[in-house]
């Protein structure tokens, strides 16, 4: 168990991402979840945008409540619709409290007595008790920065891994320095990584970083625990594969956030950006359908209507890296027939 940060809570260092959740039956969600917290991860994070995903956490963990740290968000709306969202949470999850409420990926950093009251709702919702702790989580560095020094939030919740930039990981430092707890979403790039035990490794060097893993089947929490309890160092072959895979990946690749969506013509852009490295690190043959064809093909159709490139929060060419992906998505196929 370890700090986390401010918040003075004590939690496991590994954590339970449950975005999945959502996607697989409700027995298979609940037993997912019991096996998780039976085995000592007590550290849990969902939305309440992430559809059935806090409900199932009620229904599985609402008898040991006491026992794990819960982390929701709300999107930055207006003061009403985020006091709703939370009155909502508190449903879900079967309680009545939140340990840590998070401003959920926000265009700009809420402070007390803006215009909008966000930041002042959040307040009034702590002094009701009916949050704890107040986090936010950003894909922005200079928005991320900004919230760690404004002293505002006990947490930041912001993409690392062994691809971020050294830029990226300055700011694992800066929440120590001010004493932030620092949860660590995208481990995985959203699958682009395909060696946990090496995402583990170079997570687990940081004392104040809590990554929170996005899982679904039984096999892959099973790893992650088999992790936690012998934790993998950091040796010479770990540290040649994350090389090899930073010089393969770094740069100009989508981090499959989902923030360019929707497109207006119905690209799938968080998965066709990506396409390449999709087909050389999981199954092709999923990859190669007609029906994938005929995504791919939906890239001809773009508007180039610029929503997608001004709303990425890594600045990428979104057009640009789209083309270049169906090239290659092409060539892949005619070389494979």
């Amino acid at each position: 168990m370890q700090r986390f940060g401010k918040t003075g809570l004590m939690v496991s260092r590994t954590g339970f991402g449950c975005i999945p959740i959502q996607r697989i039956p409700y027995e298979d969600s609940t037993a997912l979840l019991r096996h998780a917290y039976e085995n000592g991860i007590t550290l849990f994070d969902t939305a309440n945008s992430y559809t059935t995903s806090e409900e199932r956490i009620g229904i599985a963990l609402h008898d040991v409540r006491d026992k794990i740290v819960i982390c929701t968000k709300s999107a930055p709306l207006s003061p009403e619709k985020v006091t709703q969202n939370i009155e909502n949470s508190l449903k879900m999850l079967q309680t009545d409290y939140i340990d840590v409420f998070q401003v959920h990926n926000p265009s700009f950093v809420p402070y007390p007595d803006q215009e909008n009251g966000l930041y002042n709702c959040l307040l009034k919702a702590k002094k009701q008790g009916k949050i704890r702790h107040i986090g936010i989580t950003q894909h922005n560095k200079n928005l991320a920065k900004e919230a760690v020094l404004s002293g505002l939030y006990d947490t930041l919740q912001y993409p690392c891994s062994y691809l971020s930039s050294d830029e990226e990981l300055s700011l694992v430092d800066l929440c120590r320095e001010h004493d932030i707890g620092f949860l660590a979403m995208k481990g995985l790039c959203g699958g682009l990584l395909t060696n946990a035990k090496a995402a583990f490794a170079f997570l687990r060097q940081f004392d104040n970083v809590f990554p929170i893993w996005g899982i679904q089947k039984m096999a892959e929490l099973d790893e992650f625990l088999s992790y936690e309890a012998n934790p993998p160092s950091l040796d010479s072959v770990m540290r040649n594969t994350i090389d090899a895979d930073k010089k393969e990946l770094s740069g100009n690749f989508c981090r499959c956030c989902g923030y360019c969506l929707p497109c207006s013509v119905g690209i799938p852009i968080n998965n066709a950006a990506r396409i390449s490295f999709l087909l050389g690190r999981a199954v092709k043959e999923h990859f190669l359908t007609p029906e994938w064809q005929e995504k791919m093909r939906l890239i001809d159709s773009c508007t180039n209507c610029g929503q997608c490139k001004k709303k990425c929060p890594f600045g990428i060419d979104v057009p640009s890296l789209l083309k270049q992906q169906q090239r290659e998505y092409f060539k892949i196929l005619e070389d494979n027939r």
